[in-house]
């Protein structure tokens, strides 16, 4: 009896997954000819089959997102990729902007290194496109280990992109941190100021 429910459940089965096998082989098939005969092949997976197009918000937001997970491993070159390389890069600090990506590549780094693991969060993107340029607002949570003690801080990001070719590149990140509230009738001693980390531009 067991072995006859076996049967019936692989032939009911096979009875379902077979015209979706023969509509895969066929979507697959036409895709080939269809690339074959244009010769573009934008529009196919690895797999062969037709892919959907992206909107261009949701590009730059993709882009976004692996950009600032290079930016928490520190892989500078997947950084890179969504960067041109005249962009400028603003902090929260009261010092001129950061001109070029390679004078902002060595201050990354150094600020990198000061920290034991990051881990960034980004809420609220605001996205807007005009043509070949667009501009991101988002807000983002930085948790890290300072010295061998979390760390947190919390802020807002503008980015400004400039399309160039196909890609959207970064030609302008502006970063500040919210300051925490502190009471006015008990300021921080200056020695506790200058102990503060300052995190990379994300």
């Amino acid at each position: 009896m067991k072995r006859t429910h076996e049967v019936s459940a692989r032939r009911l089965l096979l009875a379902h997954l077979t015209p979706a096998i023969l509509i895969l082989a066929l979507v697959s098939g036409a895709a080939a000819r269809q690339k074959n005969k244009n010769g573009d092949n934008s529009n196919t997976s690895a797999a062969g089959l037709p892919t959907l197009p992206i909107s261009v918000s949701d590009q730059i937001d993709h882009n976004i997102g692996e950009m600032l997970g290079a930016f928490q491993v520190g892989d500078v070159s997947a950084m890179h990729k969504y960067y041109a390389d005249n962009a400028t890069f603003v902090s929260g600090s009261y010092e001129p902007p950061v001109v070029g990506w390679n004078n902002y590549v060595a201050i990354y780094q150094k600020q990198k290194a000061a920290f034991q693991g990051m881990q960034l969060i980004r809420r609220n993107t605001f996205l807007f496109v005009h043509g070949d340029i667009s501009w991101v607002s988002y807000q983002w949570q930085f948790d890290g280990m300072f010295s061998g003690r979390p760390f947190t801080a919390r802020g807002q990001t503008t980015l400004v992109l400039n399309k160039v070719g196909d890609n959207w590149l970064i030609v302008h990140n502006h970063t500040s941190e919210i300051c925490p509230t502190q009471s006015a009738a008990a300021p921080q001693p200056q020695q506790q100021l200058q102990q503060q980390p300052q995190q990379p531009s994300r």
